[in-house]
């Protein structure tokens, strides 16, 4: 096989898209609800069929295989991959208002308009049958009505799709310069894979900081716009040690020694969220904020500077999402994986130097009565063969 083909449904800006592509892997259609993030998918994947404004309305229940073919021929689906809407699930998304508030957004599946998505995602899967599938969301998820919404909308999968457990995902153990729990579920058709995917999938033996995201900054990057703050707020900011939080603004100051606080994306309609800069008395710019998610600096972002934001803490950042396509193509699908080779040209300062601190790669399945399935990477043999790991 030389290559594998994916479709991104809820594909936001495209941070799945972009780590599946340093992977190798061609994602050939996307569907997108928002036209500021459609933009940003143009801008950045110009090779890619969207289904979204202003051509589609970009709604996932308006998708099916029929749809899918209509754009893209008879390409097969080796891949899907989507994050359905997670602020109906979300606990941040929910912090800023009370339980009976009308603006109260978590509503986990009885929300109208976004918390009924994953069912959606698992009839798509099951009408284009990829060999595997990729679903992102909060690990809030996995505990939504003591598990009973996840655990219903599995089942819907056809009957010889095995995944993963469902499991809490850490993204600075993947070197991602930030702290950001998501939930991971890969599934798989192929014969005889069970997939495993988990914190322990990969070892590193540094964890990237603030420092480490935001050196060799360039003086002139793409969307570095900067909030204008008052001359009382700048003085509030100048008094805040690293990680003390001003109150007034609901915003903490980074500690340029841990990975980031998590990336957010703040509410829709309003401007934006984003930490305090660990040295400048001001909130950090996008160009920042995708700094800290692991988005090269050649990587544009279309819209307002608030969608921006937006795009930016919605997004699966794209190192993590490299590993999963890696995992993927290593454990599932026998292919080769080259970290080095694949990394060493992005631009970003964090994702160039990475494969260096890679000490092991797991890409193995789940236990059964009596081995392993699949194999384990060391260090030394990351550019050679593979060993099976049998205990």
């Amino acid at each position: 096989m030389n290559k594998l083909n994916h479709l991104s449904l809820f594909a936001g800006c495209g941070g799945i898209d972009l780590g599946f592509k340093w992977a190798n892997i061609e994602t050939v259609a996307a569907v997108e609800i928002k036209q500021f993030a459609c933009d940003t998918l143009k801008k950045n994947f110009p090779g890619i069929k969207i289904f979204g404004p202003p051509e589609f309305d970009g709604d996932v229940r308006n998708f099916n295989l029929k749809v899918l073919k209509e754009m893209v021929g008879d390409i097969e689906i080796d891949i899907i991959s989507g994050g359905p809407p997670c602020q109906p699930f979300s606990v941040a998304a929910a912090q800023r208002f009370y339980k009976h508030d009308k603006r109260y957004k978590r509503k986990g599946h009885l929300d109208e308009e976004k918390g009924n998505l994953l069912p959606e995602f698992i009839r798509i899967v099951n009408e284009v049958r990829p060999k595997v599938f990729v679903i992102e969301n909060v690990t809030a998820l996995i505990s939504w009505n003591n598990g009973e919404f996840l655990s219903e909308s599995l089942k819907e999968l056809d009957d010889d799709y095995v995944y993963s457990t469902p499991c809490a995902i850490n993204a600075h153990k993947f070197g991602v310069p930030q702290y950001r729990e998501r939930m991971i579920i890969i599934g798989t058709r192929v014969a005889d894979k069970r997939p495993c995917f988990n914190d322990n999938t990969i070892q590193i033996d540094k964890i990237f900081t603030v420092n480490d995201a935001l050196s060799d900054f360039p003086k002139n990057p793409l969307n570095h716009q900067l909030r204008a703050h008052t001359p009382e707020t700048v003085e509030r900011y100048k008094k805040l040690k690293f990680g003390e939080r001003d109150h007034k603004g609901r915003v903490d100051r980074l500690d340029p020694n841990l990975p980031s606080k998590t990336v957010i994306a703040g509410g829709e309609n309003g401007g934006g969220r984003s930490h305090l800069h660990p040295y400048l008395p001001r909130t950090t710019s996008p160009r920042e904020c995708a700094r800290f998610q692991t988005f090269p600096d050649d990587f544009e972002f279309a819209g307002t500077m608030s969608r921006q934001f937006t795009q930016i803490g919605n997004a699966v950042p794209p190192l993590l999402a490299y590993f999963i396509a890696s995992y993927i193509k290593s454990y599932i699908f026998n292919m080769d994986v080259d970290f080095s080779k694949e990394l060493s040209h992005i631009k970003h300062p964090v994702v160039r130097q990475l494969p260096k601190h890679i000490k092991v790669f797991n890409a193995i399945g789940q236990l059964d009565n009596s081995d392993k399935v699949g194999q384990q990477i060391s260090l030394y043999d990351l550019m050679s063969e593979k060993k099976r790991c049998c205990s």
